[in-house]
């Protein structure tokens, strides 16, 4: 997921995202664990969109703070 797309999101939808996005990671590492998951390499796409959903929810917060 693109930057663009996640600051298009309102708050709430954001938020909705990240919770989202922290479910699927606690999935993969489940699958991975037990050696079923088909893709690994999104176990790292994944984390990198958390990451990114938290920078973007970050910033939105300083800004209204300022």
């Amino acid at each position: 997921m693109k930057a663009k797309e996640i600051r298009d999101l309102s708050s709430d939808e954001q938020q909705h995202k990240l919770t989202d996005l922290k479910e699927e990671l606690f999935n993969l590492r489940f699958q991975h664990g037990i050696g079923q998951i088909e893709n690994p390499t999104k176990l790292k796409k994944t984390k990198s969109d958390i990451a990114r959903v938290m920078t973007i929810l970050r910033e939105t917060e300083n800004q209204n703070q300022e």
